[in-house]
């Protein structure tokens, strides 16, 4: 049974020449980070058709989380991403009880939320502060409302120009596991269930994904007969510096007039 993986960069291996027909790789370097680029041109292939940005970095647990090289790594694939202008709502999956799926719930407490400020005050104004909110649907189980319904209703309502999920990941590769963050404009189905995914379809407006791997199959790493997933034993920083990193690259893409430093400020 082939292993799985929510990373796009680890189905096919350029290296290896089994790269197929209608799949293109970029792939580029900043120092430590590896920025990978797939574009997956057709229908019919293990992924969706669409863009695909993985940025490789040094394990979450052990970097700088206000580091500005990492931050503007991420928040320069995610600009590429989001629309210039409108509303941004990102939108944190996850159980915020467990660590390991606890990423999206992280990152909403650390993005600068600005949607409610009024457009004509003068500080809004001055700022060009771009329209941000966000929201955390919880999980079924303790709720009762697939993510899909409720963020469907909130779509509607408030006419976002984009939605931005964050959501924990499954990788392949142990090496990956809290060192890499994927973007992609496919969309994602959260459990799995491809009734309930939230993409461009389903929602009316582009939706972008952001994740780190955080979870992998047992079997993997070792004969194991059993449904086991591991995660590492670091996962509690993991996840906390994660937080950090890409919440700071969410405002870091969304409010280009304010620096590193005033955006920590301003959501510590």
């Amino acid at each position: 049974m082939p292993i799985y993986t929510d990373i796009a960069a680890e189905l096919w291996q350029k290296t290896k020449g089994t790269v197929p027909p209608g799949v293109e790789f970029e792939t580029c370097y900043v120092a430590d980070v590896t920025i990978t680029r797939v574009q997956i041109l057709r229908d019919g292939l293990a992924r969706k058709k669409g863009a695909y940005s993985t940025v490789d970095m040094p394990n979450f647990a052990y970097i700088d989380d206000h580091n500005r090289h990492y931050i503007d790594a991420i928040a320069h694939e995610l600009k590429n991403f989001l629309p210039d202008e409108g509303d941004i709502l990102v939108v944190g999956l996850g159980n915020a009880s467990i660590t390991a799926d606890a990423l999206g719930p992280e990152v909403c407490d650390k993005v600068l939320v600005t949607r409610h400020i009024p457009v004509e005050e003068d500080e809004r104004a001055f700022l060009k502060l771009r329209g941000v909110s966000t929201f955390c649907p919880g999980i079924e189980g303790k709720t009762g409302l697939p993510a899909a319904a409720t963020v469907r209703a909130l779509v509607k309502d408030t006419q976002p120009a984009a939605v931005l999920c964050i959501d924990s990941l499954f990788t392949g590769d142990p090496a990956r596991l809290g060192c890499t963050v994927q973007l992609t404009d496919t969309g994602l189905c959260p459990g799995g269930d491809e009734a309930k995914r939230l993409d461009k379809e389903t929602l009316g407006v582009p939706v972008i994904c952001m994740g780190v791997p955080t979870v992998m199959d047992a079997a993997e790493v070792c004969s194991c007969n059993h449904s086991l997933v591991v995660t590492p034993k670091e996962i509690d920083y993991i996840i906390r510096r994660a937080a950090n990193v890409l919440g700071l690259s969410i405002n870091r893409a969304l409010q280009q007039n304010l620096s590193v430093a005033e955006l920590t400020f301003l959501t510590s």
